[in-house]
């Protein structure tokens, strides 16, 4: 949906600030956005964060705004008379909001230090609820709307056939991004592959989650696997006309659609249920931008996305002495968490990192959010070191990622154990084969022998940061986005 200005701040509700999503991008090494406060400015401050007062449920419903949902008849007589056939029907109920919807508390939980807190029930309910709730709408992303015109969206990358998804939402307001299932679990990218290219695989959002979990980031939004029935919980339920119109019946009796976009969007780019069913993953939605503003920045690390290019860091092994010069990389935890990134990025062997975003309430030190992690686990048989460079061209790590990398190199709590037990609980599972899970411990020991490097070198003061928040503070003490 078209992205509007957000409504007069509200008592209890975080104001949009002075950075909005439509903020220019800026250089990665060349200035800063506008809004950021420089060094020497006034720090943020923050009171301790409380549930909002029942009194102010209604001024939350009132911005949400429930909406009935009646059938709209549609224009093309095909999809009128097909849906006739099949006996296709719209729910027409009045769809209460419920304050205790596991969406809304899984956004009122996302504080400074990541998405959720390490115990968080919310997030149990939500992944829950994505797999068992019934969608009572289905439409295309931003990305797609963009390039048909329906959106200005100003930060986008250009979706084709092969990177379908779609925003799915619930009986209770709650909404998710659908990515279908595109590639076997068993087959591994081709290795004439570019990475911008690469196709985007369902259980890779699904085992990122995971991961990030296990590594206690919490930066990745909740995603879980589940079966979706096309013709039932996306055709019977859309409104919109031009995704209607990409439903087919192949010849092996399947219901099938594709993308609508400016390339490689065709019959033989589409995704099949069996007949209609199709597996994929469902990742939560963030809050609205209105009521939590986030930045989209470039990655000092960006790779070149040309076919024979190359980028400053690529040649240049020295590189991150430019890039600490910098503000904001000069000072607080935003390299740190660069480098953070950059470890759960080899890891999943995602070489797509681009971009990175921020919740601009939490300033310049808030967490960065590990989004669209679709082209992670593509080859096991391969790992790119080259991911690593913020790592080994900077030689700092913060102490409580550098910990925990060593505890799951340790036999009792491996790795590949940990994660082979955490994805079982997905309905989805096994997610990743057995190769690529081995391959999570083979690319731990090179990160690991990454850090010993550096402090052989540099010595362990100086390449182990203190982490700037213990681990043990109260989250009461800690800001929250509903601050």
């Amino acid at each position: 949906i078209p992205i509007t200005p957000s409504p007069a701040p509200i008592s209890g509700y975080p104001s949009p600030g002075t950075l909005s999503p439509s903020t220019p991008l800026h250089h990665p090494l060349r200035g800063h956005p506008p809004g950021i406060p420089r060094p020497g400015a006034p720090t943020w401050t923050h009171t301790p964060w409380l549930p909002p007062a029942p009194s102010r449920w209604p001024i939350l419903i009132s911005i949400l705004r429930p909406v009935l949902i009646t059938p709209r008849p549609l224009s093309r007589r095909r999809h009128k008379l097909y849906r006739e056939e099949l006996n296709l029907t719209s729910p027409a109920t009045l769809l209460p909001l419920r304050p205790e919807a596991s969406w809304l508390q899984f956004h009122l939980g996302i504080s400074r230090d990541g998405l959720y807190p390490r115990s968080s029930p919310a997030v149990s309910r939500l992944l829950r609820d994505m797999r068992d709730f019934s969608t009572v709408s289905a439409d295309y992303s931003q990305d797609e709307k963009a390039l048909l015109g329906a959106c200005d969206c100003s930060q986008i990358v250009k979706p084709s056939g092969v990177h379908l998804k779609l925003v799915l939402r619930f009986q209770d307001f709650g909404k998710a991004m659908f990515k279908p299932m595109r590639q076997k679990r068993e087959e591994e990218t081709p290795e004439d592959f570019f990475y911008f290219v690469d196709f985007q695989r369902h259980n890779a959002e699904i085992a990122a989650f995971h991961l990030d979990r296990i590594l206690d980031f919490r930066r990745v939004p909740p995603t879980v696997g589940r079966l979706i029935n096309v013709t039932k919980e996306i055709l019977e339920v859309t409104k919109n006309e031009v995704l209607q119109s990409v439903f087919f019946v192949s010849p092996a009796s399947n219901v099938c659609f594709f993308a609508k976009c400016p390339y490689m969007c065709k019959t033989e780019y589409a995704v099949c249920g069996n007949p209609h069913l199709l597996e994929g993953s469902l990742s939560a939605f963030l809050p609205s931008l209105n009521l939590a503003p986030r930045l989209s920045i470039p990655n000092p690390w960006i790779r070149s996305y040309s076919f024979d290019g190359k980028e400053e860091w690529e040649v240049n092994p020295l590189y991150c002495d430019t890039v600490k010069e910098i503000y904001p990389y000069s000072s607080g935890n935003r390299l740190l968490n660069i480098i953070d990134m950059a470890i759960f990025d080899f890891l999943i062997g995602n070489m797509d990192r681009h971009h990175y975003e921020m919740f601009t309430k939490f300033g310049d030190d808030g967490f960065l959010l590990h989004l669209d992690n679709a082209r992670g686990f593509g080859r096991h048989s391969h790992d790119e070191t080259s991911i690593l460079a913020p790592l080994t061209q900077c030689c700092i790590i913060k102490r409580m990622t550098w910990l925990r990398l060593q505890l799951l190199a340790e036999p009792e709590y491996r790795l590949s154990d940990v994660m082979r037990e955490s994805l079982l609980q997905d309905p989805l599972a096994p997610v990743l084969t057995e190769p690529h899970l081995l391959a999570l411990d083979r690319r731990l020991q090179l990160i690991l022998k990454a850090v010993r490097k550096c402090i052989d070198t540099y010595g362990e003061g100086r390449v182990v940061a203190n982490d700037t928040a213990p681990p043990g503070a109260p989250t009461s003490d800690r800001a929250k986005l509903s601050t």
